[in-house]
């Protein structure tokens, strides 16, 4: 079965103020976690993940179109703010906000390091044998909830470089409609300090990792 076109479903982008770019009438950045505040329930259940021990600062960013988004500074790093645009391959309507919003952004976040970068492959049915076959000539599966990781001899469970994961993403997203995703994540030990503004240096060096 084909599939369509790989897409960029998150991109995490540092720099030393994030909140520089949101400051106006359009946003509200809320305080979750810093010196005196500490409101981890309303991070849960703005997200629907815990915070963990490892960031040191945290907020929401609240946008006039009714989008929130988390701002973080991590212990490895305290002096560089974080911010997720995750989601931006989606199917609805938070997914197209997200777009428009860093289509806004764009130019004014040029000088901000790329953390993160998943790109994501849809398959409207069962991922190809081929595909997995593939995965598994240098991989070792691992199942985690709803995700299967595909993990080489030297990668943990954890690692700062790369994931290869395939998981259900109607379930996921409770779409009506069957979904697949082989989903590739490049972290920021990939990116090597690569700025926004060399994301085609970036694009062309995750599509030969993708393809090898």
């Amino acid at each position: 079965m084909r599939c369509k076109r790989a897409k960029i479903d998150s991109l995490n982008f540092s720099s030393n103020d994030i909140e520089i770019v949101f400051d106006n009438h359009n946003y509200i950045i809320e305080p979750i976690k810093s010196i005196g505040i500490f409101e981890p329930k309303i991070w849960s259940e703005t997200f629907g993940k815990p915070l963990t021990r490892n960031i040191i600062e945290a907020s929401v960013l609240y946008t006039h179109t009714g989008l929130s988004i988390p701002l973080k500074r991590y212990a490895v790093s305290p002096k560089m703010q974080t911010i997720e645009f995750a989601g931006l391959h989606g199917y609805n309507e938070r997914s197209k906000l997200l777009t428009e919003l860093l289509g806004d952004k764009w130019s004014q976040l040029q000088d901000a390091k790329i953390t993160r970068c998943d790109i994501a492959i849809d398959y409207h049915g069962k991922i190809p044998k081929k595909i997995v076959k593939a995965l598994l000539q240098i991989r070792e599966p691992f199942v985690y909830g709803n995700t299967t990781y595909y993990k080489t001899a030297k990668e943990k469970k954890s690692n700062t470089y790369m994931d290869i994961k395939i998981y259900n993403k109607q379930h996921q997203a409770k779409l009506d409609f069957p979904c697949m995703r082989l989903e590739f994540c490049f972290k920021g030990g990939y990116f090597n300090r690569l700025l926004l503004r060399d994301i085609d240096k970036a694009i062309l060096k995750m599509k030969k990792s993708i393809k090898k």
